[in-house]
């Protein structure tokens, strides 16, 4: 009998990539590393928008995928909405892991990240992690997340606090 992988979903926020104009590489990197840490992994592709990132998390929500990585839209350009379309699904935040990310890397900018860490869904039982849109961004964010990630969704499971 196989042993069942728990289901991610990689989720990149771009209007350029969503209509075409633009490769997606920072999202094929999160499914990489997240196939490789032995998650099944779901990707797509959206415009920015705090609607779109809402519409598409719910859908995951419901799907019950337990990780979900959104790339992109954290910034301060006009269309970066994902943290506005994330913040009313998380029934928790995680400021810390959030705070984290930002610091894990050496880039000075990355303080301008926006991007949100929390759970969702009734009860809940998704990790949400909003990474900026850079191949770099989603490696070293990743490199924090994973460590956390099964320890976290044990939790979300009920697990003891070991």
């Amino acid at each position: 009998m196989s042993e069942s992988r728990e289901k991610a979903a990689v989720i990149t926020v771009s209007d350029r990539s969503a209509r075409g104009e633009r490769e997606d590489s920072s999202g094929p990197m999160a499914v990489a590393l997240l196939e490789e840490a032995g998650f099944d992994v779901d990707y797509s592709v959206i415009p920015d928008g705090a609607d779109t990132v809402a519409a598409a998390l719910r859908f995951a929500i419901d799907a019950g995928v337990r990780l979900i990585i959104t790339s992109g839209g954290t910034g301060v350009s006009p269309r970066d909405r994902t943290p506005e379309g994330t913040r009313d699904l998380l029934a928790l935040e995680l400021p810390g892991v959030s705070e984290a990310l930002r610091r894990s890397s050496p880039n000075r900018y990355s303080v301008l990240s926006r991007g949100l860490v929390g759970v969702a869904g009734d009860p809940p039982k998704s990790l949400v992690a909003n990474l900026p849109g850079s191949v770099k961004a989603v490696e070293e964010g990743l490199e924090v997340l994973l460590p956390l990630v099964s320890h976290l969704l044990d939790q979300l499971s009920g697990g003891d606090h070991n």
